[in-house]
């Protein structure tokens, strides 16, 4: 996907390690310049937002110091974004930190930009390999543990059952172009989170955005694809004789998240700190990493309850009957643009501080746009449309019907895909993505450069393409 060289990519971490330290000059509520994207290419925008990654990511001559400027990251380190509250204002969260699974999914668009040409040992993914093996090792209180310091120590915040998950699929896509030694290191790693999972994927976990403890649909679907492509590894990995057993456990889970209309995110859950709670609040269905378990996890694109759920969300978002529509998705639609999508309708989290939420954004839009592509894929290589009661709603939103040929449903999921990747492009600061947009004026806001947008983007467009890096 990229014709940069892994050398001058990796080199551009510099403008991150002097950004993560000084203070922006931004003009709040605008975007300093866009993208004309009547003449764009994606294909072509993905290549810049491939520099635009690496920048979050440390070397060893590009290292990041913590907002606090006491501790200097590791090799291999992947910051969530370079923003915390002195260096940007009105934002009130701190990304200047590891977490496994942003980590694990970046590098999943390292490992598809230079699979292409194979080589030597390619750094940033030996590096990656040694400072995941240092988080996993400072875990605690368990090796579910999601959030790291850029020097590797564990953030006293959260358990998340997905990172080890994911990691273990980054590191099973890497192993080809890593070295020797770092290919020792990486299946060791492998066996010591699929020990963890073991031990954990029966547990209630936080959930992917940190707001609630429960049984998570997207923790059990990324375990259940962890498991599935460690028992079916090429690396002579040995497969605890558990792992079958947990994947038959894990599939018959992820049934009972169906509800009738629409899968649940959490159940049995609770809000941290208060264990007395025993159900999820209003509210928090639907959820976008529904989709997100169908793009990083083992839900088919063509399971028709994770189809269902889909229009569910932009039915929200974008119907203008709804009151919970984004009024950016309704100005962007008379240009051709959008919908763009938020985590779930409800959502009071704007990275402010103030509550107000109720905004796109970048990843999930990108999530959802790859979803599109994914299935048009599908559809056209099958030569059927998943069509029935439960997905009847997602097709409609498209005009598709049970009479529209498989080619013709392709190409509107395609064309639908395209509408929310430009929209991400067209409200972007010159490519540069945020982690929200305003749900009102499009511009961006809370925390900038924020890495997981960047590798949604470029996971987007490889799927558009058809490549892929799924074993």
């Amino acid at each position: 996907m990229s014709t940069l060289s892994t050398e001058l990519s990796y080199a551009s971490n510099s403008i991150t390690a002097t950004r993560a330290l000084t203070p922006p000059q931004p003009v709040v509520g605008m975007a300093r310049s866009s993208v004309a994207v009547e003449q764009a290419d994606l294909q072509t925008i993905a290549q810049h937002m491939y520099a635009l990654l690496l920048r979050n990511v440390a070397s060893d001559g590009f290292p990041f110091t913590d907002s606090t400027h006491t501790l200097v990251s590791r090799p291999g380190c992947v910051i969530a974004a370079p923003s915390y509250p002195a260096n940007a204002p009105g934002i009130s969260q701190d990304y200047v930190f590891n977490w496994v699974r942003d980590g694990a999914i970046t590098m999943l668009e390292v490992i598809a930009a230079v699979a292409a040409t194979p080589g030597a040992p390619v750094q940033p993914l030996v590096d990656y390999v040694s400072f995941a093996r240092t988080c996993f090792d400072n875990a605690v209180p368990t090796k579910g543990h999601a959030c790291f310091t850029v020097a590797g120590e564990s953030r006293p915040w959260t358990e998340q059952n997905d990172g080890p998950a994911i990691q273990c699929l980054a590191l099973l896509a890497a192993y080809p172009l890593l070295s020797s030694q770092s290919q020792g290191f990486a299946k060791a790693l492998i066996a010591d989170n699929v020990n963890f999972l073991l031990e954990a994927y029966t547990d209630q976990t936080t959930n992917l955005w940190e707001e609630h403890v429960g049984y998570s649909f997207f923790a059990r679907s990324v375990q259940l694809r962890a498991f599935r492509e460690v028992v079916a590894n090429d690396i002579e990995l040995p497969v605890p004789a558990e792992v079958r057993s947990a994947i038959a456990w894990l599939e018959s889970a992820l049934e009972v998240h169906w509800t009738g209309s629409y899968y649940a995110t959490m159940i049995g859950g609770q809000a941290p700190g208060n264990p007395a709670e025993s159900t999820v609040p209003y509210g928090y269905d639907p959820n976008i990493d529904i989709v997100q378990a169908c793009i990083y996890g083992a839900i088919p694109c063509t399971d028709t309850k994770m189809l269902a759920t889909a229009a569910l969300l932009r039915g929200a978002w974008a119907d203008p009957s709804s009151d919970r529509a984004y009024p950016i998705n309704l100005s962007d639609a008379a240009s051709g643009l959008g919908p763009m999508f938020g985590r779930y309708p409800g959502d009071t989290y704007d990275g402010g501080g103030g509550g107000i939420g109720e905004h796109p954004w970048a990843l999930c839009t990108a999530n959802m746009a790859e979803l599109h592509y994914l299935l048009a894929t599908e559809i056209s290589d099958s030569g059927a449309v998943p069509f029935d009661s439960l997905s009847e709603p997602f097709f409609a939103q498209l005009g598709i019907s049970d009479t529209t040929t498989a080619r013709d449903a392709a190409a509107a999921l395609v064309k639908a895909g395209d509408a929310m990747l430009f929209a991400v492009v067209s409200h972007s600061d010159h490519l540069e993505l945020s982690e929200q947009y305003d749900g009102i004026t499009g511009y961006e806001k809370s925390v900038r450069d924020l890495t997981w947008s960047y590798a949604a983007f470029l996971s987007a467009v490889r799927a558009k393409t058809g490549m892929t890096v799924r074993a």
